[in-house]
């Protein structure tokens, strides 16, 4: 069977690398195929009987000459992140298959997490996505982003939908706020709509809540909904701060300017209630406490202090306060200043200096008799290759891939 996969996949293309990812595939899971896959509800195999239209007949083609439709199947879904979509460069049958709605669907099935870092070199200036595969450790360049030249880092903001495998970027630096969104499914840019009025942002931030994108600046509030691809203005918060650090959690958005030199004033902050399109002043404990890198995971807010031992800490809203994460030390000996975090699922993704990652399982548990609750994390490291030093994030998200 082997054989003939390769045979079929040579027919149609040169792409060496496409094939040996297939290869390697194949020689590691096609025994799990007639056990668990075949069986999987999830998987749908009413997708690609690649039917031709010819003369306006439907002639039938096989997606791999010699397998089962079955097997051709779970071939292509299983090519790993980023290499399916250069799959659809082998053939049109293989193109009209891995472009077929169910198909996509199907593959969001099998997906999971890759952590996503724009970073940019500190001798050559040089801004580049790439994106990491915890489960192998392994890393891929993404396609550069169609920006204007000489764009700096700071002039744009990042937001992701996880589950969409979508990464977008608002580009606030120029005359005006471009939208651009990178599909994992298709490893391409694209631009979306602008901000309402093309209007620049200055200092600003984003994030995903609830399948929207929510950017925050001292220009406003706008919303986006990449199913209409359109925005709307929402509510302007009360008053503008020196920075914007934003959080998503629980369809709320946390804006906070967090501590700045010298510390002559306590820190402002802005709490934006999605569905109502309100916003109110954020707690004094919340706001006082907000030192560090903060993440939400789980429905929770965290912050990760960047002084000492970089500890830990989960805010409690019902009393206005933050508690200490227990558990395993924060790995400081490999991952240095700057470092960013986002997270997913139960999960904290630390990306730093030289692109070195951690990744926090978080755990929650009720306090018998208490009704309160204890946060625990366990870290692991994965360390990037010496290719990387001299790299430092600008921001990191999290997308299924």
């Amino acid at each position: 069977m082997i054989n003939t996969f390769v045979l079929a996949i040579t027919t149609h293309s040169s792409h060496l690398l496409l094939l040996l990812q297939i290869i390697i595939f194949i020689k590691t899971f096609l025994p799990e195929f007639s056990l668990g896959l075949f069986l999987n509800p999830n998987i749908k195999f009413t997708i690609f009987r690649a039917m031709a239209v010819v003369g306006g007949e439907k002639e039938k083609e096989e997606l791999i000459p010699g397998l089962p439709y079955e097997i051709a199947e779970l071939c292509l879904l299983h090519v790993p992140y980023p290499y399916q979509a250069l799959s659809r460069s082998v053939s049109s049958t293989w193109n009209r298959a891995i472009t077929h709605p169910s198909f996509i669907y199907s593959k969001k099935t099998l997906s999971h997490p890759h952590l996503f870092v724009l970073a940019f070199h500190s001798q050559t200036g040089k801004i580049q996505w790439q994106a990491l595969d915890p489960s192998s450790g392994r890393w891929f360049v993404l396609p550069q982003m169609p920006l204007p030249e000489n764009t700096s880092s700071t002039a744009f903001a990042s937001a992701a939908l996880p589950r969409q495998g979508k990464l977008f970027v608002i580009a606030g630096g120029g005359e005006g706020s471009d939208t651009l969104v990178y599909r994992a499914a298709t490893n391409q840019w694209a631009l979306a709509a602008p901000t309402p009025g093309g209007r620049r942002r200055g200092f600003f931030a984003a994030e995903g809540v609830e399948g929207k994108i929510v950017a925050v600046g001292r220009s406003g509030t706008d919303i986006y909904d990449p199913e209409s691809d359109t925005w709307r203005e929402g509510k302007k918060q009360g008053g503008e701060l020196k920075r914007y650090e934003v959080v998503a959690a629980g369809g709320k958005v946390y804006v906070s300017e967090g501590w700045w030199w010298p510390f002559m004033y306590r820190p402002r902050g802005w709490v934006y209630e999605t569905e109502k399109d309100t916003w109110r002043e954020m707690g004094v404990g919340m706001r006082d406490g907000w030192s560090g890198v903060s993440v939400a995971v789980g429905g929770r807010v965290f912050v990760i202090a960047e002084y000492g031992d970089a500890p830990v800490r989960v805010y409690d809203e019902e009393q206005d306060t933050w508690r200490y994460v227990k558990g395993g030390s924060f790995p400081r000996d490999v991952i240095k200043r700057p470092f960013l975090a986002t997270g997913l699922d139960n999960r904290i993704y630390v990306a730093s200096y030289n692109l070195n990652v951690a990744i926090g399982k978080m755990k929650s548990d009720r306090i018998q008799g208490k009704g309160d609750f204890e946060v625990s994390v366990t870290w692991e490291v994965v360390e990037a290759p010496s290719a990387f030093r001299e790299f430092s994030p600008c921001t990191c998200q999290v997308l299924y891939a």
